[in-house]
């Protein structure tokens, strides 16, 4: 789908904001019944398939149209659009965040640390090395003073 010449920023919105319309729609349905069937969603003529389950990297880059998450990444970082998929990511994030939250949070944990988070803390200053500071001491003729009582007026 990305790759599609006619695709801009509105269809890629529109595929991303499917994506995560599907997600909370099952998660609806299973709340209130357990059978139904999910619709497809179409945008820019391309057919957004269901998902389910939670959100995920790898779903969002599968409903989106591409054919690995390697490429999802790469797009990410060059694409044309990087922001969209910087701020789905951000999406999905938010949701592993919050399953920190719970008793049993081993998989959020597994998973963003996968998308990069890890357990120190984001310091700067812990990272930046020393440097030398060279002192050079230069006689002026006039020796200081120990005292106010040895100056002389």
């Amino acid at each position: 789908m990305i790759n599609s010449a006619a695709f801009d920023a509105a269809d890629l919105s529109s595929c991303i904001k499917a994506y995560f319309n599907n997600i909370e729609d099952e998660n609806q349905t299973k709340n209130k019944t357990s059978s139904g069937s999910k619709n497809e969603d179409i945008v820019n003529n391309k057919t957004i398939p269901p998902v389910s389950g939670p959100a995920t990297l790898s779903g969002l880059a599968y409903s989106l149209g591409f054919d690995s998450r390697n490429s999802f990444w790469d797009y990410e970082q060059n694409g044309e659009f990087a922001f969209l998929l910087k701020r789905a990511r951000l999406r999905i994030e938010s949701v592993y965040e919050k399953k920190l939250h719970n008793q049993t949070c081993t998989g959020a944990v597994f998973a963003l640390k996968s998308m990069g988070w890890n357990e120190k803390s984001d310091d700067k200053t812990a990272t930046v090395p020393f440097k030398t500071l060279q002192v050079e001491v230069i006689e002026t003729g006039v020796m200081p003073v120990a005292s106010e009582k040895e100056i002389q007026i």
